[in-house]
């Protein structure tokens, strides 16, 4: 079984920056695609970044400049570095990724707990 564990969020004044991390771990055979959303209060779940094994990336037009998606394949881990945050940013932010677990011959999306990230003065 494959699991994620996010951290990285808090409370940031605007301007600031804050980074979020994701690490998988369980029996993970290989992971595809990896993508950093989020949910603000009464809102629907929106795609922020997403990144695949080559390390190609995309980003949503509200945070391009501004956020960058990584990641370290041997350490099974995305990050998220966020700067010039804004109070818009304000949300919970949900790593998620689609891995092929091991002993399995499809892939499967995987989400986290999320984290959230909270810009205000």
């Amino acid at each position: 079984q494959v699991q994620l564990v996010e951290s990285g969020g808090g409370l940031v004044q605007p301007g600031g920056s804050l980074r979020l991390s994701c690490a998988a771990s369980g029996s993970i055979w290989s992971i595809n695609a990896m993508r950093w959303y989020r949910q603000a209060p009464g809102k629907q779940r929106e795609l922020v970044a997403n990144i695949l094994r080559d390390g190609s990336t995309s980003y949503a037009d509200s945070v391009k400049g501004r956020f960058t998606i990584s990641r370290d394949n041997a350490k099974n881990t995305v990050y998220l570095q966020m700067n010039s945050l804004k109070p818009e940013d304000t949300a919970v932010y949900y790593c998620n990724v689609v891995v092929r677990p091991a002993q399995r011959l499809t892939y499967v999306e995987v989400w986290g707990q999320g984290t959230l990230v909270t810009v205000s003065s």
